[in-house]
């Protein structure tokens, strides 16, 4: 068994003190309760949806370097103190100068990991990744990570899952969206993130609905479960500049079963033990060795529409979904 824990927060946009000291509040609530594994939000450090709105050198006064800048030493350290593996999202500026909306993953002995958001679009000056993440724990289990719209492509979550990933972390800032898609998401009502103390129940059901939970229900449970690989969402919640984040935190198992989630849009944590034993007979990993890869290169083909997220958010075509 091993003892996880997901957490959604408010960050504040561009305060990384702030955001780190809201990290450094949940690891430590988290390690009282036993937790090995946490993850938090993307891009939780450095703050997100603000982001498309600054050009260059504000975006890149928002980045440092990975594993070397000081955002990364403060998770390490956290990671040391409370003998937790912690994962958290920033803004990576490269040694070639590119930046990156990139996951780290502090281990308590020191070791750093990291990865580079495959489809990024918040700004044109940042870049996507070209590699998957998955890496062997202490815990005795492999990590994987996709960030946000990495884990709605399917392909990504299988070639992960083949890379042997045991635990996905998927971290997001999600929910309340715009989407051309009309049954997929769209924007929530700021005022009732700022009428959620005399309307609670207001903000809950679409924090709750099409625009938040319901959406994630419809596909996340399906890439564990396909996948065979227990998932951590972690998410933010709460007024993103324009934009209303759902939280709706979760852990699920590899049966696509959610395990823990948080119902209400505020700053949490849930925990759940996760169950290794699981692993090697559930469906997902029976499926996969019934792989027949010889009938596959199709999905190698170029179809002629693939679209650069970041050519696609900056016009009139929007990938947010």
């Amino acid at each position: 068994m091993i003892r996880c824990a997901t957490v959604q927060f408010q960050h504040h946009p561009g305060d990384k003190l702030y955001n780190l000291a809201q990290i450094e509040t949940w690891c430590r609530r988290a390690a009282e309760t036993g937790v090995q594994l946490i993850t938090f939000p993307e891009m939780c450090v450095t703050g997100y949806w603000h982001v498309r709105s600054l050009d260059r050198a504000g975006v890149a006064a928002l980045a440092e370097p990975v594993p070397t800048g000081s955002s990364t030493a403060a998770l390490v350290d956290l990671a040391s103190r409370y003998q937790l593996i912690i994962g958290g999202g920033l803004i990576e500026h490269a040694e070639d100068g590119q930046l990156y909306n990139t996951y780290v993953v502090a281990l308590p002995d020191g070791a750093v990991h990291r990865h580079r958001k495959l489809h990024c679009f918040i700004s044109p000056y940042m870049s996507s990744g070209d590699q998957y993440t998955v890496f062997d724990t202490h815990l005795g289990v492999k990590l994987g990570v996709l960030i946000c719209w990495d884990n709605n492509l399917t392909e990504n979550a299988r070639i992960t899952a083949l890379q042997g990933a045991d635990i996905l972390l998927a971290p997001h800032q999600t929910g309340g969206t715009a989407s051309r898609s009309p049954h997929a998401m769209g924007k929530i009502d700021p005022q009732l993130w700022h009428d959620r103390a005399q309307n609670p129940a207001a903000l809950q059901a679409e924090t709750n609905g099409g625009k938040g939970r319901e959406w994630l229900h419809r596909w996340l449970p399906s890439r564990a479960h396909d996948n065979g690989m227990f998932l951590l969402f972690s998410n933010g919640v709460g007024l993103d500049d324009d934009e209303v984040r759902t939280g709706n935190a979760m852990i699920l198992d590899c049966y696509g079963r959610i395990l823990a989630e948080q119902l209400e849009p505020t700053d949490a944590m849930v925990t759940a033990d996760v169950d290794l034993d699981l692993l090697e007979n559930c469906t997902g990993r029976r499926w996969i060795r019934g792989r027949r890869p010889e009938l596959y290169a199709p999905l190698t083909a170029s179809s002629g529409n693939e679209l650069d997220p970041r050519a696609a958010r900056f016009s009139t075509r929007s990938t947010r979904e």
